[in-house]
């Protein structure tokens, strides 16, 4: 009986190293692939700030943390099982389906260059008030736009994960996708959240003892509202440099080359590393810019019949 106890013992302890060493292999593969949707996860944090602003600050946290709330659900109880799914059973689909967000991101970079070059940021800003005059209506529409964009972005971070540790079980690439959301989700937006309150952060700093604490805190309270600024900007851009990005790498995948090669020739020729991102950071803005403007042109610009009779 002893025998039997210590060989059950025997079988426990080789279960818990199995166990172990399974969970060391899957932090190992998240590690990989979080790193491998690093820049993704850059243009995630750059486009969401420009949600909030104008909004109430005391607001601005508990939005930020209804936008992350929406991000994860977007990548555990949609992308996750469907990404699996699509991987399992049609792979094929997996970057068709991810050049549609692509499109959808590229239009929306577009349509918010074409209404500042149009002066019509303010008005649609203003449109958008009138719709929405109730606070609480108002942030529904914000979160609702910055969860939509999300999704796009979140779709792109998860497939990367994917293709990252494909050669996994399904059990496997399913924790470690799962680890993945829930990584990147609270790294995005607590980086937002920090980004958005660095305001209030100086002005904390800037009601101290006069002296060098005071004095950054003052420059901060002051450099905010350029940061943010910037990062709206930033946003709008990220949005055309990810969307062609997809589109640029979807079209080499499903086998039209010359694009993506022309593309890469370009970063060799300026040696690779950092210029080479630029040049490929570029090119992707490039062709979001332009396919976006396509599909701008045919959804707001060309009069179609019935917006003609809408006006009548």
């Amino acid at each position: 009986m002893s025998a039997g106890l210590f060989a059950l013992f025997d079988d426990v302890a080789a279960l818990v190293r199995l166990t172990t060493a399974s969970l060391d292999d899957v932090a190992g593969a998240a590690g990989r692939a979080s790193a491998k949707a690093a820049g993704v996860v850059v243009d995630d944090a750059a486009v969401t700030p420009r949600y909030v602003q104008g909004l109430e600050p005391k607001r601005e946290l508990s939005i930020i943390g209804r936008i992350a709330r929406g991000s994860l659900i977007n990548k555990i109880a949609i992308i996750l099982p469907l990404a699996l799914l699509l991987s399992q059973f049609a792979p094929w689909l997996l970057t068709p389906i991810l050049m549609l967000g692509g499109c959808y991101l590229a239009y929306e970079g577009a349509e918010k260059v074409w209404e500042k070059i149009t002066g019509h940021e303010e008005a649609a800003e203003e449109r958008e008030e009138d719709a929405a005059s109730d606070p609480a209506e108002r942030e529904k529409k914000v979160v609702s736009s910055a969860v939509r964009t999300d999704f796009i972005l979140s779709a792109e971070i998860m497939v990367i994960a994917l293709n990252e540790v494909a050669s996994e079980g399904l059990v496997s690439r399913a924790i470690i996708l799962a680890v993945v959301a829930l990584a990147i989700t609270a790294l995005v937006y607590g980086v937002v959240a920090l980004i958005v309150k660095m305001d209030d952060v100086g002005l904390a700093l800037a009601k101290r003892d006069a002296g060098a604490i005071s004095t950054f805190g003052r420059g901060l309270v002051k450099a905010m509202p350029i940061v943010l600024a910037t990062l709206s900007n930033v946003g709008i851009v990220a949005m055309l440099w990810v969307g062609g990005h997809i589109l640029l790498v979807g079209v080499d995948e499903l086998g039209f080359h010359p694009v993506y090669e022309f593309v890469h020739h370009l970063e060799e020729l300026v040696g690779g590393g950092f210029l080479g991102w630029l040049v490929n950071t570029l090119a992707s803005a490039i062709i979001g810019a332009v396919v976006g403007g396509i599909i701008l042109a045919v959804a707001h610009v060309i009069p179609w019949p019935r917006r003609k009779a809408a006006h009548a």
